[in-house]
C-alpha cells in the first residue's frame, strides 16, 4: 500500500470510527506528512510497510536538529504510533515498527491556577454598563462553574441546558457528549444575560440555539473569549499567564482540594484517561497528609 492510500484510509478511520474533530484529524495527518517530508529529504523511496525502527529514530533526530520542541516531538510520536497501529489493525502490517519508539521525556509544566480571590477580582472588573458586560460575566461564571473547554463554551446550546436539574450537556472532543453540573450563580448570570441583553439581539439563523453571542447575533469565536480574559487580567494587573483553560484548571484544582473524587472530576472534565486528570492534583503536602490521615484505614 502506498502513502496516499494509507493516509486516505487512516483519515477515514479517524473520522468515521474514532469520530475525531476536523482539527484533530488534521493534526494526525500533519504528523504523517512530516514523516514523508523526512523521507523525501533523505531521498528514501520506501512505502509505509517498509519503514523500520531505525528510520523512525532518525526521523526524531532530524526533528530535533530542526529545533522542534519536545512537546512537538511527543506529538509526532503519538501521531506516527496511531498511524501504524491502524495499519496493523487493517492487516497491512504484521508487526508495528513503532512499538519500541519512545517519545522524548520532559516534565509537565503546570499552568497557573487562579485563586477564588483572583476569579472574584476578574469578574468584579467587568464593566456591566457596557452592552457585553453581563454576557462576559455569565461567560466567566460558566467557565469556572463547569470547567469547560473554550470550544465547548462557544458551542454551548440553550437546548442543552437542563436548568431545573442543574446540568448542561456538553459536546467535547471527538463529539463525545457528557453532562456537567452547573452552579446556581452561573445559571442566574446566564438568565440575566438571556432576559435583558440577548433578547434584544438580531440573532443569525444558525445561532438561534447558541447561548453566548456577539453583538451581531452570531456565535462567539475562541479568540474573542481569550481576548475578554486577557483584557480583564490586564485591567486588574494580574501577574499570571491566564487563558480560558486557566478557569478549567482552577475548577478542577479547587474541586480536588475540596475533597472531590478524582474519577468524578475526570467525568466532569471529559478526560478519556484518568492520567490526564492527574495533572490537576498538584496539591500541597499538607492537603495530601490530611487526606491520608482521614481516609487510610491504618491511620
Amino acid at each position: 500500500m502506498d502513502w496516499n492510500s494509507s493516509v486516505k484510509g487512516f483519515k477515514a478511520f479517524l473520522r468515521l470510527e474514532k469520530s475525531l474533530s476536523p482539527n484533530s484529524i488534521e493534526a494526525y495527518l500533519h504528523d504523517i506528512a512530516k514523516l514523508q517530508q523526512f523521507l523525501d529529504y533523505k531521498q528514501l523511496s520506501i512505502s509505509p510497510e517498509e519503514i523500520k525502527l531505525n528510520h523512525l529514530r532518525d526521523f526524531l533526530k532530524w526533528a530535533t536538529e530542526l529545533g522542534m520542541s519536545l512537546n512537538s516531538q511527543a506529538r509526532l510520536v503519538s501521531g506516527i504510533k496511531a498511524f501504524y497501529k491502524f495499519l496493523v489493525m487493517e492487516h497491512v502490517l504484521k508487526e508495528d515498527p513503532t512499538l519500541m519508539l519512545e517519545a522524548p521525556k520532559f516534565g509537565r509544566k503546570l499552568p497557573d491556577t487562579l485563586s477564588i480571590e483572583d476569579i472574584d477580582a476578574l469578574i468584579a472588573a467587568i464593566d456591566l454598563s457596557k452592552p457585553e458586560g453581563q454576557r462576559n460575566k455569565a461567560i466567566l461564571e460558566t467557565l469556572y462553574s463547569c470547567g469547560l473547554r473554550v470550544s465547548e463554551l462557544v458551542g454551548l446550546k440553550i437546548s442543552d441546558m437542563y436548568i431545573n436539574d442543574g446540568f448542561v450537556k456538553v459536546k467535547g472532543k471527538g463529539s463525545k457528549e457528557r453532562l456537567v453540573p452547573i452552579g446556581g450563580k452561573a445559571l442566574r448570570e446566564i438568565a440575566s444575560y438571556r432576559d435583558h441583553d440577548r433578547v434584544h439581539l438580531n440573532i443569525a439563523s444558525d445561532a438561534v440555539d447558541i447561548v453566548f453571542l456577539n453583538r451581531r447575533g452570531k456565535k462567539l469565536t475562541r479568540v474573542m473569549i481569550f481576548t475578554i480574559i486577557k483584557q480583564l487580567a490586564e485591567k486588574i494587573n494580574l501577574k499570571k499567564s491566564i487563558s480560558p483553560h486557566t478557569f478549567r484548571h482552577s475548577f478542577a484544582t479547587h474541586l480536588i482540594e475540596g475533597g472531590a473524587d478524582l474519577r468524578a472530576v475526570q467525568e466532569m472534565l471529559g478526560h478519556e484517561s484518568i492520567t490526564t486528570t492527574e495533572i490537576y492534583t498538584h496539591l500541597d503536602k499538607h492537603y495530601l497528609r490530611e487526606a491520608i490521615i482521614q481516609f487510610h484505614p491504618r491511620s
